[in-house]
């Protein structure tokens, strides 16, 4: 059998690898990985306007590389992916340096210093690509002429590392400003504070970045501790696999949150629905946020939704998972494997189901089984048939059967006007309102002044009481025990039979 070499044509090759979809945001953070492999503590990141001549350079303290270890590290494919890799390394494929930059810039320049050795510098420039006689995937040693300034951090640290990127043709485009400069600085901090918040957080954090001189503050998806969640679970170990751990968190209602400020931060970078779902980590640091795996009923995946916003599911993962899980290059897919997916899909399940009744019920919600046996029966009822689903009001309520037990000739117009709220309920507008708002409607008397809260506790608990013949503790007990009048205890407790005259 013939055998031919057939290697990649350098200029196509990396033209093409500039298509793989990096963001600016996930292209740095990709970058800052590679400092963390290197054991850095500070990393500053900093962007600089200049029309064409913009330029964007990133600054760490790690170990740093020697002339033999910078040179495999700017080479192409520098790592087998299929290689073991240290407990710790965000790397796999070896490309994450390189493609991330192509990406953003025709020119990339690393220079680093290990242990007080001397400066090494190599560079990749696309529009050179081809000119070298003999040398087709040429690397040039030394910045280019004009940058050499840009590199003086390193002549004041014992080891460490400047990545530059120049040409930012992916970046300055035409119409491109300085306004808009500024505004993709704050879309870069919310990713990497996002992306890196479990190595930032703490007195002492692991990590230290900088943008533009400014501290990159972490950003926490679950709101750990905060009195307002209705569930933070402990963390489960998930069977038939090592190293893979679970965390379920549904987040407080809007109504729980103080501010406006508050509220816009628990929601994350793409907002209340595009955050909800599995939060994929690998050595703390985030791969996926958002998304429910592929993971359904019936054969149909999840989407996200307004009604299951507040879902939010911490998933760890060992680095020696990554082709298991389908990690792909620029760490923003996974997929688990078929044998762990049943018991991620009972987790999820479980916590989407709570996260729709805190969402339904506006962060107040009262457990399902046991402390709610002896409540009042609900207003509405759900029915689903084949023709629909249909929402009915209960004859048999508390307060309805009373009234329609006292109606005598009024009972049939009472009935044909239950009839008619139940057929002119506006569902379409509620729905295209919750869609627009982002909300749902207000219910459950929020909002509403004491005094009608009252009337209406003072109406179901004279229909307890003398239609029901409940004693006044048992009736008060029911209504404590009954949405959304268990939001008002107190005024419950202060209920009393009225004297009939």
């Amino acid at each position: 059998m013939g055998v031919r070499n057939a290697p990649p044509h350098a200029g196509s090759m990396l033209e093409s690898l500039r298509g793989l979809g990096y963001a600016l945001p996930t292209a740095l953070a990709d970058l800052v990985d590679n400092s963390i492999a290197a054991k850095s503590t500070d990393v500053a990141i900093h962007l600089e306007w200049a029309g064409p001549e913009s330029w964007v350079r990133i600054v760490d303290d790690g170990d740093g590389m020697d002339d033999a270890a910078l040179e495999a590290g700017m080479r192409l494919g520098a790592r087998d992916p299929r290689a073991e890799r240290d407990a710790s390394d965000l790397g796999r494929f070896g490309l994450g340096l390189k493609t991330a930059s192509f990406s953003q810039a025709r020119r990339l320049t690393v220079a680093s210093r290990r242990n007080g050795g001397p400066v090494v510098c190599l560079q990749w420039d696309l529009d050179l690509i081809g000119q070298e006689a003999g040398t087709e995937w040429p690397l040039f040693e030394g910045p280019a002429p004009g940058s050499e300034h840009l590199f003086a951090p390193l002549d004041f640290m014992e080891h460490g590392t400047i990545i530059l990127w120049e040409k930012l043709d992916r970046i300055v485009t035409e119409g491109f400003a300085a306004a808009d400069m500024i505004e993709l600085a704050d879309r870069i901090e919310a990713h990497l504070a996002m992306t890196f918040h479990r190595l930032l957080e703490g007195q002492q954090p692991e990590l230290r970045v900088l943008l533009n001189g400014r501290q990159v503050k972490p950003w926490d998806p679950y709101l750990i501790g905060h009195p307002g969640k209705a569930l933070e679970s402990p963390e489960y170990r998930i069977l038939h696999t090592i190293g893979v751990k679970v965390q379920c968190h549904i987040l407080p209602h809007r109504d729980m949150l103080k501010t406006a400020a508050e509220q816009e931060a628990a929601a994350g970078p793409g907002g209340w629905t595009q955050q909800e779902g599995f939060y994929v980590y690998r050595n703390r640091r985030l791969l996926l946020a958002g998304g429910w795996l592929g993971l359904g009923d019936g054969g149909k995946p999840w989407p996200r939704d307004e009604a299951h916003r507040l879902a939010r599911i911490r998933l760890d993962i060992p680095n020696s998972a990554d082709a298991e899980w389908k990690i792909n290059v620029l760490k923003s897919t996974a997929s688990p494997p078929v044998r762990l997916r049943s018991q991620l899909h009972r987790l999820a399940s479980q916590t989407r189901d709570t996260a729709r009744r805190v969402f339904a019920h506006r962060g107040h919600i009262t457990p399902v089984t046991g402390t709610r046996t002896n409540a009042a029966a609900e207003t509405w009822q759900v029915r689903r048939s084949a023709q629909g689903t249909s929402y009915r009001i209960d004859r048999d309520h508390d307060l309805i059967a009373s009234i329609l037990n006292r109606a005598g000739s009024l009972k049939p117009d009472i009935l044909a006007l239950l009839r008619l709220i139940e057929e002119t309920v506006p569902v379409q507008r509620i729905w295209l309102d919750t869609a627009e708002d982002k909300e749902t409607p207000r219910t459950g008397f929020a909002g509403a002044p004491e005094s009608e809260v009252i009337e209406t506790l003072a109406s179901m608990f004279e229909a307890l009481v003398k239609f029901r013949g409940l004693s006044p503790p048992e009736a008060r007990e029911r209504l404590g025990r009954t949405p959304p009048f268990d939001r008002h205890l107190d005024l419950i407790s202060a209920l009393e039979v009225k004297e009939t005259q």
